[in-house]
């Protein structure tokens, strides 16, 4: 009758060893939804994140136009300033 003890001893190891593997297993998945669940919402903010710089890439685009065209007025202003002043100071002279 040992032999059969032996082969029962065999079996219950296995099945422990499979109980295991299925644990194992199971808990690998989960872990693989998981980090799935974290990569589609890295992949879901990075998205976001290059809209978002691409509209402050524009908006940038926009506000630097628009600082070479205030810049550009400011000259224009400050040679008539320049020319008034100057006549001005022909006048004062006469």
């Amino acid at each position: 009758m040992a032999p059969l003890f032996e082969d029962t001893d065999s079996l219950h190891s296995l099945e422990e060893r499979i109980l295991k593997a299925v644990g194992l297993v199971n808990k690998l998945n989960e872990e693989n939804r998981s980090l799935q669940e974290q990569l589609t919402a890295a992949l879901a903010g990075e998205k976001k994140a290059l809209a978002e710089l691409e509209s402050v890439k524009s908006n940038t685009s926009s506000a630097d136009k628009e600082l070479e065209l205030l810049r550009t007025e400011r000259k224009h202003v400050k040679n008539r300033i320049e020319k008034l002043l100057g006549q001005m100071d022909h006048l004062a002279e006469s």
